[in-house]
């Protein structure tokens, strides 16, 4: 099968759950696939694109399931399977881009280290330091978290990936990577209620195949604009995390985070070529 160093990337993030932690991603078990397959795709926890702990939908406290199929939209909340230990089993009837997307809420209590320590991973020093200078023990947060993922149906075509979906706190990215090559930009923009985030905390990740983890801290500009480069073969990630201060008092602090997934796959005659990054074939 098409890519299939990727699926065994995606096999390797699927191995061995233990704990939970403040990112929350989706993990499809292969980005290139073909039209008929049946998907499986994973929501999985974990800090710093570590996978720590896995939901079936009927522990996903999801209130929004969708994928976008270029203009077409399909709602996915009835079509998973409970039972499963993925989040969802779909069989694509649609050639070009697909991008899947899990809208959830859910409410925690943390002990005041592993909330400062969660804060300080996401990049929210000042928060952090906020946080260390209370005397408070534990801390609730409210939590409002979009998940994306993207994937390639037999081709890279597709319009639509690129627009907002309206959440309140969103990542959308502006190129297309499964129509890039090495060294090329991706530019992601941070929405906040519908609005540029300026200085919003964002981190990139790429997971190559043998489980090295690059992480890369950005800051979004006055359009909530950040880049990056497609630097190596593998899974990347990009987050980003909100806080404020609750307005009421069944929390502390409302949490608002977004991540996007995709796969890239180098194909032009480079150095950093396909093999050598330990991919094997790429048919």
């Amino acid at each position: 099968m098409k890519r299939t160093g990727i699926l065994l990337l995606v096999l390797l993030l699927l191995i061995g759950f233990a704990a939970s932690s403040q990112d929350f991603f989706l993990l499809p078990h292969n980005f290139y696939v073909h039209k008929g397959d049946k998907l499986n795709l994973h929501l999985l926890s974990g800090n710093e694109f570590k996978p720590e702990n896995e939901f079936i939908y009927a522990k996903a406290k999801a209130t929004k399931f969708m994928l976008y199929e270029g203009s077409k939209k399909t709602d996915l909340s009835k079509s998973s399977n409970p039972a499963d230990s993925s989040l969802l089993t779909y069989e694509l009837q649609n050639s070009g881009l697909a991008l899947f997307e899990l809208v959830r809420e859910d409410e925690t209590e943390s002990e005041r280290n592993k909330f400062i320590r969660a804060l300080e991973s996401e990049g929210l020093d000042k928060m952090a330091e906020e946080a260390r200078a209370s005397s408070q023990q534990y801390f609730v947060e409210r939590y409002h978290q979009s998940s994306k993922t993207l994937i390639s149906v037999d081709k890279a075509n597709g319009k639509d990936f690129d627009k907002p979906l309206g959440e309140d706190y969103e990542i959308v990215i502006q190129q297309n990577p499964y129509k890039s090559a090495y060294g090329d930009d991706v530019t992601a923009q941070i929405l906040f209620k519908g609005k540029p985030m300026k200085d919003a905390a964002v981190i990139q990740y790429v997971r190559t195949l043998n489980g090295t983890i690059i992480p890369q801290k950005l800051l979004s500009d006055n359009n909530g604009l950040v880049f990056f480069k497609l630097s190596r073969e593998g899974v990347y990630m990009i987050s980003s995390t909100h806080v404020e201060p609750a307005q009421d008092k069944k929390a502390d602090y409302e949490n608002w985070t977004a991540t996007f997934t995709f796969a890239f796959s180098n194909t032009d005659d480079t150095p950093n070529t396909y093999r050598e990054f330990g991919f094997g074939n790429k048919h």
